[in-house]
């Protein structure tokens, strides 16, 4: 594999479906829970992992349809085994429900999002800890591979960060869910992290749970 990524390296995964309950702003409407697979020179790096097994309240209130992350990324043509690391965007349920599928393979998260994850009012705290698990928590920005970074974005969590792919000349932004669909985080009002982003002037600009892609105008 080339170490020059290009944008097409940057996969989209779909990890599941959830409908929202009454008490979410998106109340009744469906949507869609994506991760990404980046194929690195080193292997592949995973960003977020979609919904786990396990939880009723989770069943009860989103009445998740969920695809195992292993069978996404056979499916896209990649092999599961070749995960080298896993970036949470952020640790809620639908984020990193799947981690504990690769045991021993690094989870790199903000510290914060990772204390606040583990807090006593968490209900997934299993999906978090698990056997075999080792976190590597970092502090703000940084590199996580060639070309590959994690940009502190606070807002939609206290510690959910977002991811850059240098492909080529260019960049290839994975929002995360600090906005939350391609609408917002082109014309709604904007906070600190979003602003940040929108100056990144990515070529392409990816979103948790929204299938749309933005693209540059050149």
């Amino acid at each position: 594999m080339s170490a020059v990524m290009t944008p097409e390296d940057v996969v989209p995964l779909h990890l599941a479906d959830v409908t929202y309950p009454s008490q979410h702003p998106l109340a009744g409407q469906t949507g869609v829970v994506l991760g990404f697979a980046i194929r690195h020179a080193s292997g592949i790096l995973l960003v977020d992992t979609g919904i786990g097994e396990g939880n009723d309240w989770i069943d009860e209130n989103y009445r998740p349809v969920r695809r195992a992350v292993r069978d996404a990324l056979t499916a896209a043509g990649l092999d599961p085994d070749e995960v080298r690391a896993i970036i949470n965007t952020h640790l809620h349920f639908d984020h990193c429900g799947q981690n504990r599928a690769f045991p021993g393979v690094a989870i790199v998260t903000q510290r914060a999002e990772l204390e606040a994850a583990r807090s006593e009012g968490s209900p997934i705290r299993d999906w978090v800890d698990f056997p075999g698990v080792a976190h590597v928590p970092v502090d703000g920005d940084g590199e996580i591979a060639e070309g590959v970074s994690v940009l502190a974005t606070p807002g939609h969590t206290i510690g959910h960060q977002s991811v850059t792919v240098r492909a080529g000349d260019g960049l290839v932004l994975i929002v995360g869910q600090a906005a939350q669909d391609a609408r917002s985080f082109a014309t709604g009002a904007a906070d600190d992290s979003i602003r940040r982003l929108r100056e990144l002037n990515a070529d392409r600009i990816h979103f948790s749970h929204d299938r749309a892609v933005l693209r540059r105008r050149r």
